[in-house]
């Protein structure tokens, strides 16, 4: 990994996304930053959220929808442009639909393409990312298998990140930082 890769994780309203979007504004050194979207609008809930968090960054940072194919749109992403993913688990999501029990696919093929485009970057980037594998073991199969799906993709991201951070009740936790 040439540019910083920076790995954000936490649970739900931990904080991630504020921590994520003030860590790129950081490393953007005052030029805009590239916000890569992942949720897709469709219920009153989810609405609010996208709208809350268009509402909490810089009107002059461009948002590009991602769809299912997250490594092209990092290379759309001009060069010189910090890009900052919010989120990771709904790429995912997306990309293993109703299915997602053929993992090694899953990270061999979309997921593996979407981190050598992170590779080639000159500029840096912030991925946030929910933590799940710290509940219960879900009872349905389909649950386990995208927890698993998700663990590992971590667990690949962070081996490649210069700083991982896990946020806990608004506290960010350095888990690396070289």
């Amino acid at each position: 990994m040439s540019a910083r890769l920076v790995l954000v994780l936490g649970g739900t309203r931990s904080g991630k996304s504020r921590f994520g979007l003030r860590r790129a504004s950081e490393l953007a050194h005052g030029a805009a930053v590239t916000y890569l979207a992942t949720a897709r609008a469709g219920d009153p809930e989810l609405d609010d959220r996208i709208r809350r968090h268009r509402a909490d960054r810089p009107v002059d940072w461009p948002t590009i929808d991602v769809g299912t194919d997250l490594a092209a749109n990092v290379r759309r992403v001009p060069t010189a442009s910090t890009i900052l993913l919010d989120g990771l688990t709904l790429w995912l999501s997306a990309v293993a639909g109703d299915d997602p029990a053929d993992i090694d696919a899953i990270l061999d093929g979309p997921f593996a393409a979407a981190v050598d485009a992170f590779r080639q970057r000159d500029a840096p980037a912030v991925i946030v990312s929910d933590e799940l594998g710290l509940g219960m073991v879900p009872l349905d199969p389909v649950a386990r298998a995208f927890r698993d799906l998700q663990g590992i993709a971590h667990q690949r991201l962070a081996a490649e990140a210069h700083e991982v951070y896990l946020l806990v009740a608004g506290i960010p936790l350095t888990l690396r930082d070289r």
